[in-house]
């Protein structure tokens, strides 16, 4: 070969190099999961589990700082974060998909489809909250559910896998529903294909399947939000089996894929002000990220992860008091969470309530101090039945007790809501290099975007 045909050759390498796509793409999304909430459960790994503390997320080779903010307020809500994740577009907290006048976005998951592209949504949240939906549904109510579970069965997505089938289900049925028409969605996902797993009885079949070329799924194994990790059960399928199961059916595709995966209840768990309920949900989202990084070990020429979060939520803080010092074995009792078990557990019974705390939170020698507040706490519970409007709508007393249980371990919250902070971003496999720096969330979507051969403007 002559010179000439020689860098002829060698340009034409550089070009296909340099337009080559990532064929397989996992979008992972820690609801609320700022870099406290990261921190902090290494430190629980490394320190109380006596396991390797390092979280997956945080050894990824890449990594950048992003910005939460949404188009009408600094602190944002999932739907406006989720949106700028999702189609590299700010706009108005509570829209899904939509840009503030109300047009329609164009989401990563619906260009993946205009590429061929296989696609997935699962998530430890109902499948139709905010998250989610912003990669396969339009609206401007967030809250509009059963609008959002009408657009996922003529969205065409190969794979839904969470909770949530109370929108899905005909009202007056067997299962629970919160529809207000007389539509069976579940029936309709049948009638287009879709093999089906709806409620807590279809786990061990969903266990069982193995995915075939060209199936689509749809899996809602809970009326509402999946189980937090520290309650979940060994029937109830873990974030990181819903995950794996997406691969092995969508890896089919020739022409590829795309997943979003989220950790919807680390959010929950810090609007709780819940230290182990965050730390727990946060591991089985790095496990569910491992099951993602060993799929990219078998194809790291052809594979993108990118880990991110929508926001910061409770306003974790890693310091209480002027004690230089976390002691998270204070921790290590808990054994249940707070929204979905703890502050269902005081009814009146005081005596049995200050049990129930010393065998399931560790709570067995409180100081006078923590006692009277638990005691001042139930005196407002059963005084006032509004009194939860003043922790965040949850339990006086069960606020009392998790942060008993903060403040024992360390370290304390500033909110029960959504902060402002910004948030950290990793990623790792084709493309991973341009996920440095500092970045607004709506950059993060157009780098995958451009990763999959698509330009958002």
């Amino acid at each position: 070969m002559n010179r000439k045909k020689m860098i002829l050759a060698g340009m034409l390498l550089m070009a296909a190099t340099s337009f080559a796509q990532a064929k397989y793409i996992f979008y992972f999304i820690g609801d609320g999961m700022g870099a406290a909430q990261r921190q902090i459960t290494e430190e629980y790994k490394k320190g109380v589990m006596k396991e390797d503390g390092k979280l997956l997320m945080n050894s990824l080779p890449f990594s950048a700082i992003t910005t939460t903010y949404s188009a009408d307020t600094l602190i944002t809500d999932s739907a406006a974060a989720g949106t700028a994740l999702a189609t590299g577009h700010k706009t108005n907290n509570g829209y899904i998909a939509k840009d503030t006048k109300g047009n329609d976005l164009k989401t990563l998951l619906e260009m993946a489809q205009e590429e061929g592209r296989a696609t997935g949504l699962v998530t430890t949240t109902r499948i139709t909250h905010a998250t989610p939906a912003v990669f396969a549904s339009h609206n401007i109510d967030r809250d509009d559910e059963n609008g959002i579970a009408s657009d996922y069965v003529k969205s065409n997505v190969d794979y839904f896998a969470g909770g949530g089938y109370r929108h899905f289900t005909q009202k007056d049925g067997e299962l629970a529903s919160k529809r207000k028409d007389d539509r069976n969605l579940v029936k309709e996902f049948q009638e287009k294909g879709y093999k089906t797993f709806v409620g807590q009885k279809s786990a061990q079949d969903f266990k069982k399947w193995v995915p075939k070329d060209g199936e689509k799924a749809f899996a809602a194994f809970e009326a509402s939000h999946m189980p937090y990790e520290i309650d979940r059960k060994a029937d109830s399928p873990s974030l990181s089996a819903m995950t794996e199961k997406g691969i092995e059916l969508l890896k089919k595709d020739k022409d590829g894929f795309f997943m979003m995966v989220e950790g919807g209840r680390i959010d929950h768990a810090s609007h709780a002000n819940d230290v182990m309920g965050t730390i727990y949900d946060t591991i089985a989202f790095d496990d569910a990220l491992k099951t993602a990084y060993k799929f990219y070990k078998e194809n790291p020429n052809d594979t993108l992860i990118v880990v991110a979060a929508d926001h910061e939520t409770g306003g974790m803080g890693l310091g209480f008091g002027n004690n230089y010092f976390l002691k998270l074995d204070e921790l290590k009792n808990v054994k249940v969470s707070v929204e979905d078990v703890l502050q269902k557990a005081y009814t009146g019974d005081r005596d049995k309530f200050f049990k129930y705390i010393a065998d399931n939170m560790g709570l067995s020698k409180l100081t006078d101090a923590e006692k009277d507040g638990i005691i001042k706490a139930m005196d407002l519970q059963d005084k006032n039945k509004d009194a939860s409007k003043m922790f965040g709508g949850y339990s006086p007393v069960a606020i009392a007790v998790t942060h008993i249980i903060s403040e024992r371990s360390g370290m304390q919250w500033t909110s029960y809501a959504h902060t402002a902070v910004q948030v950290p971003l990793a990623a790792v496999g084709k493309d991973s290099e341009n996920f440095t720096g500092f970045k607004d969330n709506t950059e993060v979507a157009k780098l995958i975007g451009k990763s999959m051969g698509k330009e958002i403007k």
